[in-house]
């Protein structure tokens, strides 16, 4: 697995370095934000830990670059901030997963751990969550064995959401990113959240589509 570690701090950045390489992984380090950002949207990294205070580009503006460059590698915030404001505005921008420094070296693996399986599980042609299956090739659907009929824009919605299993997407990223449409009415992603429910989550008991108030959408399979 090849992993991409974006941190200035060179103490940090060492001790992060020798912690994953020890653990079997590939590691390349840049040590300024403009390195990092040309780095992670010209190589095939399976992971990227990103710091957000970076001399040369932030890390805000890194992840904002990526993601806006269509690219989808799993990005893991690596910051000494710890404000609950912070995270939401990093994982709302598009990373998959938040760790506040200090940390201890157990959590760093399993978070990358963690991020790397969920990776794979939904780069594949299958994606299941509890008892919901969605056929990406064919856009088949199905929850508990039965299969519900989706509109397009229905289909892309949870499709997303699907994709980003655990991660809040706001109304922004929706109409922006998933539709490519930031001109709908305010309402049009609550809208199709609503009708979706009906269909994957109205008959059954555990639902999967949650509210997150404030910020946006998610699926959890917990819920």
């Amino acid at each position: 697995m090849n992993i991409l570690l974006v941190e200035d701090e060179r103490p940090l950045a060492l001790t992060v370095l020798k912690i994953l390489r020890q653990a079997g992984f590939t590691v390349t380090w840049a040590d300024d934000g403009e390195k990092g950002y040309e780095a992670g949207k010209n190589s095939p990294w399976d992971l990227v830990i990103l710091d957000v205070l970076l001399p040369k580009k932030s890390g805000w503006d890194i992840l904002t670059g990526l993601r806006s460059a269509k690219v989808n590698t799993p990005i893991l915030m690596l910051t000494a901030m710890d404000e609950v404001g912070d995270k939401v505005k990093g994982l709302d921008m598009g990373a998959d997963d938040y760790l506040p420094k200090p940390f201890e070296t157990p959590e760093l693996i399993a978070r990358i751990n963690a991020l790397l399986r969920r990776d794979k599980a939904h780069k594949g042609q299958i994606i299941q969550i509890a008892d919901l299956v969605i056929d990406r090739k064919s856009h088949l659907v199905t929850r508990g064995g039965k299969e519900i009929s989706l509109t397009r824009r229905e289909y892309d919605l949870l499709e997303a959401l699907a994709i980003n299993e655990g991660r809040v997407l706001s109304r922004e990223t929706i109409q922006e990113r998933v539709w490519s449409d930031d001109e709908a009415f305010s309402n049009t992603v609550e809208v199709f959240v609503s009708t979706l429910r009906k269909k994957i989550d109205a008959p059954f008991d555990k639902k999967l589509i949650q509210t997150v108030v404030g910020f946006g959408y998610t699926v959890r399979a917990g819920a």
